[in-house]
């Protein structure tokens, strides 16, 4: 299996199934002298981790990280990081009567057309476990920009089924978006969202929605102009999300209905600095990070796997009846907000790298 590599200088390497022994990932380029502590990533991991609250999957996992290497005396060496984390409350008996048939919207089909066979336990590689990994790579990216560049990277539950926020994104902040169990910060809003995620639940069903990301203090200059721009690595990191079915950037879909003279963001000079109004286009331009905010939505499907009876066929090409065992969330946007945090910290961190590399090193000591 390949396509398990994300990223060109700062580049993480991820494995492990969803009821296997383990989740790792290797973070090979991350620059040495950057102080990281194995409690910096877990509070990462914690808003990532199943058992929350009511409204997340019940599956008891702790997610405790694991150094391995890569960090001598509290301090990025410069090599190879390896972070694990164990799992522990694994079920695979859920899912025997599963093996042999294609749950609905699941990769089930998909990966034994590729492979020939397949990990039924949870999904295994296609579980939305993997992004443990992503989260913990992600930890670092982030307090790596947050010290380099005071860049801020939030994300936050915009919409829930049809319950969105109106919430003017320049002024959320992080504790805003953990100050309830959705992850939205506008708390009227939230109460319905997360009535809303009760009903499904209750009824055996799920909800999907959008997550809105931030991007704040990026300097202007990075991303490249053909292939690898901004915008479209940020889309390929989001898109390769558990669940992920869209992506926009700036205005997005609603810029086809404007004119150019209504989308177009006109240039000024604010103290000697080029300050662009508006900032439409999300922060980029060419597929380049402008120096203003970069904004952008994810919108995720609702969760494939639920208590309520579905048709579909076996591996023997036989209709039958799956009625779903296991322990899922009703609705994935609470706990997928910091692996839109990763995901953007990876991207960032990936072309920052590649962008400083052409002048100067890159040490934070």
């Amino acid at each position: 299996m390949t396509g398990n590599t994300f990223g060109q200088l700062f580049k993480i390497t991820t494995c492990g199934e969803s009821h296997g022994g383990a989740i790792a990932v290797i973070i090979d380029g991350c620059p040495p002298g950057l102080e990281i502590t194995e409690e910096e990533i877990q509070r990462e991991l914690d808003r990532r981790k199943p058992g929350q609250s009511h409204i997340t999957t019940p599956r008891a996992e702790k997610d405790r990280i694991h150094i391995l290497s890569g960090i001598f005396e509290g301090k990025t060496t410069g090599t190879p990081i390896l972070l694990l984390t164990y799992n522990e409350d694994m079920r695979p008996e859920d899912y025997a009567e599963m093996k042999d048939l294609y749950r609905p919207s699941h990769a089930d089909y998909t990966y034994f057309m590729k492979y020939g066979r397949r990990d039924y336990r949870g999904s295994g590689r296609a579980s939305a476990r993997e992004t443990l990994a992503r989260v913990a790579a992600g930890a670092i990216a982030k307090k790596y920009l947050k010290l380099k560049l005071n860049i801020e990277i939030l994300s936050y539950v915009e919409q829930v089924g049809h319950i969105r926020t109106d919430i003017d994104f320049r002024k959320v902040t992080a504790d805003a978006i953990e100050k309830n169990i959705i992850r939205c910060p506008d708390d009227s809003v939230a109460t319905s969202m997360i009535q809303l995620i009760e009903e499904v639940k209750n009824v055996g069903d799920s909800v999907g929605g959008i997550i809105r990301g931030v991007i704040c203090h990026v300097p202007p200059g990075l991303g490249e102009p053909v292939f690898d721009k901004l915008p479209a690595d940020l889309a390929k990191a989001m898109l390769s999300i558990n669940a992920v079915k869209g992506f926009d950037i700036g205005l997005g879909f609603q810029s086809v209905t404007l004119r150019g003279s209504e989308h177009n963001d006109p240039f000024r000079v604010d103290h000697g600095k080029v300050k662009i109004d508006k900032n439409d286009a999300g922060g980029t331009l060419g597929g380049i990070s402008t120096g203003e905010d970069i904004y952008f939505r994810v919108a995720f499907k609702p969760v494939s796997t639920i208590a309520i009876s579905q048709q579909t066929i076996t591996r023997d090409l036989e209709l039958v009846t799956l009625d779903a065992k296991g322990r899922h969330d009703p609705c994935v946007l609470p706990r997928a907000v910091p692996i839109v945090d990763a995901m953007a910290a990876l991207v960032i961190m990936d072309h920052y790298l590649r962008y400083i590399a052409q002048y100067e090193k890159v040490s934070v000591k």
